[in-house]
């Protein structure tokens, strides 16, 4: 599953100029956020979730309905064979990689790990364990391959499957990477439960997902408006779901792992770097999903991708929460 499923590109990327992994200051919530509607999150797979409604203070609800329960990332949007597909998710892993790749230096896999790389896109996060860390095997999971096939040597293994499939079994692993995977599978609690399974002692789980950090006095714009019918659009048509990634600390303790801790980064989000470019070619790719929803027409598309390209953008950008611990 590749993403938004790994937002990962063909080459090793370098740490973009305008990335900064600074430390954010927490601000205060000042939007209402009704995420669950469930008693707890102990024991909560995803599948009974009803509702997402984000609160705008004039009462509209940006994100509605339940989660589709039959579309597919690759399949009904960002089909692998479109011709921009590659160049988007370089895009992104030309942002992402850097922090990714930073937090897995410090787990410290090296000589001698075995690795598991779910969600395996184009391989840039796998190159980085062959090569930088000197993993002993890696294992690239992906519903589609079509991107790995430059890959090749005894110490990679590059597996066609879904995490989902219950028969799947690929041993055990001292690491093991998911980024923006989970986000787009219903099962994300229970496959959280089988990632830690298949851990090592001693091993580690390292979780990254997207969350949205909108301004809650920007109910109107253009661009604001798009990026609520892009969420709208990903949950109705492939079951995209970001409620419940602050909550994957708790979720990796639940599962008796230890040393858990996690982080939020907003990569700049700055006209004509990779970041806007990877917005605003999904936002382009996605026309006929965002205007189903009802919240915009292709002028108000149109608005919104002159802004990303403008250098009147001022914008915090969509952040990646990451999550990790380790077994006992």
């Amino acid at each position: 599953m590749s993403v938004t499923g790994a937002f990962q590109g063909s080459q090793p990327v370098q740490r973009p100029t305008d990335s900064v992994p600074a430390d954010l200051p927490k601000r205060p919530n000042t939007a209402t956020l009704t995420v669950d509607h469930s008693s707890t999150l102990r024991g909560f797979h995803g599948t009974d979730r009803q509702e997402t409604h984000l609160w705008t203070e004039d009462g509209e609800s940006t994100v509605t309905g339940s989660p589709a329960s039959g579309g597919h990332y690759g399949e009904d949007l960002f089909e692998p064979e479109h011709p921009q597909e590659a160049e988007r998710i370089d895009a992104a892993a030309l942002v992402y990689d850097p922090f990714t790749t930073d937090r897995l230096r410090a787990l410290g896999p090296g000589p001698g790990s075995r690795c598991l790389e779910v969600g395996a896109g184009t391989g840039t996060v796998v190159r980085w364990l062959l090569e930088e860390a000197g993993a002993a095997e890696v294992v690239a999971l992906d519903r589609d391959t079509g991107g790995l096939g430059t890959l090749a040597g005894p110490r990679v293994r590059v597996v066609t499957a879904d995490l989902r499939d219950e028969n799947l079994d690929l041993g055990r692993f001292d690491l093991i990477h998911a980024r923006f995977v989970l986000m787009h599978l219903p099962e994300r609690r229970r496959l959280v439960s089988r990632l830690a399974r298949w851990l090592k002692p001693g091993g580690w789980l390292l979780l990254g997902d997207a969350v949205e950090v909108p301004n809650p006095l920007d109910t109107s714009s253009a661009y604001r408006r798009t990026m609520d019918a892009m969420w709208q659009a990903l949950r109705s048509t492939i079951g995209t779901d970001t409620s419940d990634v602050p909550a994957y600390p708790h979720f990796l303790r639940e599962e008796g792992l230890r040393s858990v801790a996690a982080e939020l980064v907003c990569p700049p989000l700055v006209a004509g770097g990779p970041l806007a470019r990877f917005w605003s070619e999904t936002l382009d790719r996605m026309r006929p999903a965002l205007e189903e929803t009802g919240r915009v027409d292709s002028a108000v598309i149109d608005e919104a991708l002159a802004y990303l390209a403008s250098t009147r953008l001022a914008e915090l950008g969509p952040g990646m929460v990451t999550a990790w611990g380790q077994r006992p």
